[in-house]
Order: structure tokens, then sequence, then C-alpha cells
């Protein structure tokens, strides 16, 4: 049986000498890294990769900044804002109790006029401009009257008897003077409880304090 050879290529041209050469680098780099992923627990598919070089020249692994991508940075934390309590005011917690009815005011009545005399006589009117007793410009339009012996500025009602209607006169002149009558009004007042054209009538009188 014939001996086998065995062929063992040479490589003579510098080309081959830097081609084995990077191959032996290649082998030697992925095996330190490998060594250290088992050793640090990392899988052996993140190793750097080789990148081509041009012929002649060494592999030149590639940056491990390149194949890894950065790790997305972890998302804050949302915490749900504190619910707004609603306090209840100091006001609020007393017993409430009813409110004071207000008091009852009374009403305060017009003070009214005390007779201090009474008493029927005849009764007339007169219109014409003169000074009266008290010194005033008599004035046929205001409600006055004259009587005999009443303190000037006395207060009298004087009412007709045969309708009711009532006036309130104030003495500031003497008279009349003609028999049967007590009191002469002026021509407003004796208008006010009866027609003037009657002249003269009996009225009852009050004499107010």
């Amino acid at each position: 049986m014939a001996g086998r050879h065995s062929r063992i290529r040479m490589f003579s041209s510098p080309a081959g000498i830097a081609a084995t050469a990077a191959v032996g680098v290649a082998l030697v780099v992925g095996g330190t890294v490998g060594a250290v992923q088992l050793a640090s627990g990392e899988p052996a598919d993140s190793a750097p990769a080789l990148v081509d070089a041009p012929a002649g020249s060494p592999a030149v692994p590639a940056s491990p900044s390149a194949s890894l991508s950065p790790s997305a940075s972890p998302s804050p934390t949302v915490t749900a804002s504190p619910k707004a309590t609603r306090t209840q005011a100091a006001s609020r917690s007393k017993a409430r109790t009813a409110a004071p009815k207000p008091a009852a005011t009374t009403k305060k009545s017009a003070p009214t006029s005390t007779v201090v005399d009474s008493g029927s006589c005849g009764a007339s009117f007169y219109d014409e401009g003169q000074l009266t007793a008290n010194g005033e410009n008599f004035n046929p339009d205001e409600l006055t009257a004259a009587h005999k012996t009443l303190p000037f500025d006395t207060k009298v009602r004087v009412t007709n008897p045969a309708n009711g209607k009532s006036v309130t006169v104030r003495i500031n002149d003497r008279g009349p003077f003609i028999e049967g009558r007590c009191i002469d009004l002026s021509r407003a007042a004796f208008a006010t409880i009866t027609s003037v054209d009657v002249g003269a009538l009996t009225v009852k009188y009050e004499v107010l304090g």
C-alpha cells in the first residue's frame, strides 16, 4: 500500500501571509470575547462583529456601541394626586337653634283730642276781608271761626246734625253778635258741612282740649 502524502499549502506571497495573520488575530479575539461573555453570563450572540477589512489588513471588530442599541430609559411612575377632602366649618357642626321671632311692635295711634265742652247753637258764615280780633288778615278760604268768649287758637269741631258732616276750625276772631248764634264760620268751613245758600243753621259744637 502506497503511503499518503499530506500536502501543506504554503503561502509565499505577502498577501497570503497577511490573510493568515488576520485569521489568527480574529480567532484569538473571538476566543477571548467568548470567554469574557461566558464569565459575565452574557449570551455569546452579543460578541462584536468583525468588520470586513480590505485585503492585506487585519479584520477589526466593530464598536460595541454600533451593535448594541441603547436601552430605553424607564418611564416615570405616575402617582395619583391626593383627593381633596372637604372639611366642615366649625359653625356648621354646632346645633342649629330657631331664629328668634321679632317682637311684635304696637302701632302708636294718633293722639285723640279730648272734648272739654259741647253744646248746640246757631251758626253762620262770613267772607268779607278784614282784620281778625287777634290781628290776622282774615282769609275766607281757611278753616277758621269767630266766637264770643273762647280763647284764640282753640280748636272747635262743628257738626251738621242733618247730614253728619263735621269740620274742625280754629278760633281767631270774635262774634257773632246776633241773638241765637254762638259761632261764625269762614266761608270755606261753612261750605264743608252744608251749602252756603242756606246762610245759617243749627249745629253741634265740641270744644277740643
